[in-house]
């Protein structure tokens, strides 16, 4: 079956090439110009999911923020590539924050784009094949589900989408710089240190049995990262202390709230 793509662009000779190179390469392609439609496309009960979404940030009705923000509601699996001006570093910025997995400047180079979406696509692909598990965590992600315990946990969709990490590499070393290409590709300049650790505690918050003494999740002394642990009970004992406090305390999020270790 042909990986389906959402083209979100108004101008109709970016959406005529885009659609020829697509098609050629070939990808499925469904196009609309108007905000209200393609949130209406990307999430109307019983569509056909998108393998993958193009938004041009500047729509004639609305803008691709919304788009983006809807899409990663319903289906934070399906990545989002940004469309946007050449030197707009607001929207960038915007738009990854927000969890969009990708941008490209215009006028883009037709084959760095499809570079890319083969790139996006490999690394969203092979997870959604089967159930992943850390501990009595469970994370489907052909419906975007995840669960504790048989209870559904709500999570942001950049929560969703660090803990498709830690569960789809359990037992490996995942660095901070990793999660920065893994989550905002293009935005490691944006996204510090203290801002993944501020994420990898809230993550913690809603997945952990104590999170002040975190089982599934943990800190990977000297080396810059985090492990997940499918087992705990044969895993080798982690750091407590580094991850209830030392390495997130005072870490401050893109949003400006501080968490502080050992509540």
């Amino acid at each position: 079956m042909a990986v389906r793509i959402l083209l979100v662009e108004d101008d109709p000779d970016i959406v005529r090439s885009l659609q020829e190179l697509l098609e050629r390469e070939g990808y499925a392609v469904r196009q609309t110009d108007a905000r209200d439609e393609a949130v209406r496309l990307a999430t109307a009960p019983g569509h056909q999911a998108f393998d993958l979404a193009l938004v041009d940030v500047t729509l004639r009705q609305g803008n691709g923020f919304a788009v983006c923000s809807a899409i990663k509601d319903a289906t934070p699996e399906v990545p989002v590539v940004f469309l946007t001006a050449s030197g707009d570093e607001y929207s960038t910025v915007a738009g990854l924050t927000m969890g969009a997995d990708d941008y490209v400047a215009k006028p883009f180079r037709p084959r760095e784009l499809l570079a890319r979406i083969a790139a996006i696509l490999r690394r969203s692909r092979p997870a959604a094949e089967q159930t992943l598990r850390l501990g009595d965590v469970e994370l489907d992600p052909a419906r975007a589900r995840v669960t504790k315990a048989g209870r559904e946990l709500v999570l942001t969709p950049i929560e969703y989408r660090l803990l498709l990490q830690f569960a789809a590499h359990p037992g490996r070393l995942v660095t901070r710089d990793a999660i920065r290409e893994a989550l905002w590709e293009e935005a490691g300049a944006y996204v510090s240190d203290n801002t993944i650790n501020v994420y990898v505690r809230r993550l913690r918050k809603k997945i952990e049995d104590d999170p002040a003494h975190p089982q599934l999740v943990v800190t990977v002394r000297g080396l810059g990262g985090y492990r997940g642990v499918a087992d705990p009970e044969e895993a080798p004992g982690g750091s407590p202390a580094l991850d209830a406090g030392a390495a997130d305390k005072g870490a401050t999020g893109p949003d400006g709230a501080t968490d502080q270790g050992g509540r």
